[in-house]
């Protein structure tokens, strides 16, 4: 399966250990050195009490979802290979994922806009 920007994907989490996965947004598209075999992505979490979250609208999937009301990370970013991931969960609107890439620019230049 071709995976996209903006499609989020179940796969394993490197932070939690080799048993655990979750969610994930992928964020780049076929420019992106190695696009196929691995992909820059932030995950999804439940959690909401962290300042700079991106809350994840219902009507923001295009397909898929999330069975509990979930948020993009913006400052977790991640590469993932295509064997660590074990299924498609759903897509994003690409406004969205844009809203998360800008946040995360904003993290990686040093400013806040």
């Amino acid at each position: 399966m071709t995976r996209e920007r903006t499609d989020v994907v179940y796969g394993a989490d490197p932070f939690k250990g080799d048993q655990y996965s979750r969610p994930w947004c992928i964020l780049n598209d076929e420019q992106y050195p190695f696009h196929g075999d691995q992909f820059l992505v932030v995950p999804l979490t439940t959690k909401n009490w962290y300042d700079g979250l991106v809350p994840i609208p219902e009507r923001a999937w295009i397909n898929g979802g999330t069975p509990e009301p979930s948020n993009l990370v913006p400052w977790t970013v991640h590469t993932l290979d295509e064997a660590d991931i074990e299924f498609w969960q759903g897509t994003l609107e690409a406004s969205l994922v844009d809203q998360v890439t800008s946040t995360l620019t904003s993290y990686l230049a040093g400013r806040s806009d």
